[in-house]
């Protein structure tokens, strides 16, 4: 039997309706322009008695009307306690309204802010976890850059800030139009029955933020050669080593850009595909590259997972467990190297696929004029930056040619790899983009991104492949995103040489989705994917806008005859913040001239591109910064 369909008008008046709630009417005229509205059931408050309200200039209209209309209409609530006032199942609000809240009389901005403080976190009690909170300002007084003109940050209500310690974050900000309000009229300037300027005003939209995470230690074990392995996940990378960006169910603009760029360069090679065989860890040493740069890996031959979970997206027989805690590791997941030294072969997370592209080459495992692709995770150590990645997805096209055809197989190369990102201009507004080939020998070492001096250590480079890009009539610097180095093997023939073409796809999707802080490419908030459906590209619209940021000094003296690991001291700091150190800046340095002895002080920036983040929170990651550095790099701290 076939179910009937509901007429669209009947199926509307199923729906829940949208539960929305007011607080700190003046006179209700704004709650009054809100009733009626389809779908929607309005709460409308104030703080004063009925008696102390009725008398104000058109509230007892406004309640009549609210009335009439079905909303509820509440006396003497205070925003601070807001479950108070309702019983568990009506704690569901959509969205919540607080117009130009102020504590009354000539309260200063110290007691606003605790208003608001005190206000977000009895709204968290209260509101959806998808719904949102509406809170209007006068101008100046949220302290963001939306305010014209701004106010000092200490001379301000500092919204943001405030509202990161209840774990809101602003989602949107836009002109409070009170000429646009159907009978709206402001009142209660200093707690009086008088209207007060909104020129100028601001409407602050918040939305929940993810919590910040914390992630058990994870165990990875794999076969090599002919045996069963396993080791501790760098916990830095806990969140980021499984997370299957290029899998085939995966909508994210980095597979998306990988998809695109193969298909252009379909048409001019044939393609053959080789992900399936790339191991996760290298054996021995690179030469020529700094060993700071590297995850170092101590394997444990007799330790499985006891709860095992599948990746096909990283390579065969790969399994992942969360574990409570690791046996050569110390409590903070650090690992005890000393007690590995013993381990005659190193390991190593890949930093790069070359050396997989090399191999299949000396193994004679290619087809001449094929375009052999391989793609995946690699992992470097590096400074904190907004554009240096401690992981992003390679890919690596390596096509063999005859002697003298390299240059005309590296220009067609090119050409597709142009068309493909041209091509994003057509689905991404406002995005034009330059891209171009530049010798390598043209560059010196301190003029390349991370990106690309870490190549430089590997094997030599020819061509660099750069982008500009212009958005808004803006032109971006130019950003190393590939690189291209040829090599004759004699293993092969002595007639034919071989083309590396390697792009860094993370960078790409930033550069191609504007898109200004490589940590929003490894959100795990929804709002992120959603803004690219079904694989398209656009323009990326951050969904946290104006985030708080701390800034913290630490000063330390330097170990006795040793040099200070600057990498490693970014990477305590990337693991106790869990990636919430975006910037670290050496502000002061001196030397003893009676001991020699070294001191050194930086200054750390905190902030967060997607979750809240409060000023306590960061005191605790602080403290723990000074630990950690204290006992992993035997620093003296001052």
């Amino acid at each position: 039997m076939r179910e009937r369909r509901r007429p669209p008008a009947l199926a509307a008046e199923m729906e829940p309706a949208r539960r929305v709630l007011l607080l700190g009417e003046g006179n209700f005229s704004f709650a009054a322009s809100l009733c009626g509205a389809v779908g929607t059931h309005v709460v409308a408050t104030c703080y004063e008695s009925e008696e102390e309200v009725s008398g104000r200039g058109r509230a007892a209209e406004s309640i009549r009307r609210l009335r009439e209309r079905g909303a509820e209409v509440l006396f003497s609530v205070d925003c601070t306690k807001l479950k108070d006032y309702f019983l568990p199942e009506k704690r569901n609000f959509d969205c919540i309204y607080f117009n130009f809240p102020h504590c009354g009389r000539k309260a200063g901005v110290v007691k606003n802010r605790e208003l608001l403080a005190q206000f977000f976190h009895g709204s968290a009690e209260v509101l959806t976890e998808e719904g949102e909170i509406h809170v209007a300002l006068c101008n100046g007084q949220g302290g963001t850059p939306a305010d014209q003109p701004r106010r000092e940050w200490h001379n301000s209500w500092q919204i943001v800030a405030v509202a990161a310690g209840a774990g809101f974050i602003l989602s949107n900000v836009h002109p409070f139009k009170a000429d646009t309000i159907h009978g709206y009229k402001c009142t209660g300037y200093r707690s009086q029955d008088k209207s007060f300027c909104v020129e100028g005003a601001l409407n602050h939209i918040f939305t929940r933020s993810m919590p910040l995470p914390y992630f058990k230690p994870m165990i990875c074990e794999i076969e090599l050669e002919s045996r069963k392995v396993s080791f501790q996940v760098p916990q830095v990378l806990v969140d980021k080593i499984n997370r299957g960006f290029l899998e085939l169910n995966s909508n994210h603009p980095v597979r998306t850009i990988k998809e695109k760029l193969t298909a252009e360069l379909s048409q001019a090679f044939p393609l053959q595909n080789i992900d399936y065989c790339l191991s996760l860890l290298h054996q021995g040493h690179l030469n020529g590259v700094c060993h700071s740069n590297i995850f170092w890996i101590i394997l444990s031959p007799e330790e499985t997972p006891s709860t095992e979970e599948m990746s096909n997206g990283l390579a065969n027989a790969v399994l992942f467990s969360h574990v409570d805690f690791c046996r050569d590791t110390d409590k903070n997941g650090w690992v005890n190297v000393e007690e590995g030294c013993h381990i005659s072969k190193q390991y190593y997370l890949r930093p790069s696929l070359l050396p997989y592209a090399q191999a299949i080459i000396q193994r004679g495992a290619f087809l001449p004029g094929t375009l052999h692709v391989l793609s995946g995770p690699v992992f470097r150590k590096c400074l904190i930056t907004p554009y240096s990645m401690p992981v992003f997805h390679e890919v690596v096209f390596v096509c063999a040619v005859n002697r003298g055809t390299e240059n005309s197989c590296i220009q067609m190369l090119m050409n597709n790899i142009q068309t493909s990102i041209h091509s994003f201009h057509q689905t991404v507004p406002g995005f034009k983009v330059n891209v171009n080939l530049q010798e390598a020998t043209s560059f010196e070492t301190t003029e390349l991104n991370d990106f690309a001096a870490f190549e430089s250590q590997l094997s030599k480079i020819q061509y660099f492949i750069c982008m500009e890009i212009d958005t808004s009539g803006s032109c971006e610097k130019g950003f190393c995103v590939g690189i291209i180095r040829t090599a004759h093997y004699e293993l092969v023939s002595s007639e034919l040489v071989v083309v590396f073409a390697s792009l860094n796809l993370d960078l790409l999707a930033m550069l191609i989705c504007g898109i200004s802080d490589w940590r929003m490419l490894w959100t795990s908030d929804t709002r992120f994917l959603h803004q690219f459906p079904r694989g398209e590209l656009r323009l990326f619209k951050s969904f946290s806008l104006y985030p708080p940021s701390y800034v913290h000094d630490v000063s330390f003296w330097v170990p006795d005859r040793e040099q200070f690991d600057e990498v490693a001291f970014h990477t305590v700091a990337r693991l106790v913040s869990g990636e919430m150190v975006v910037s670290i800046q050496l502000i002061d340095s001196f030397q003893q001239s009676e001991t020699g002895r070294k001191s050194l002080c930086y200054r750390l920036t905190f902030q967060s591109c997607d979750k809240a983040l409060s000023r306590q929170e960061v005191a605790g990651m602080q403290l723990l910064f000074r630990k950690e550095i204290n006992q992993c790099l035997r620093v003296a701290l001052r």
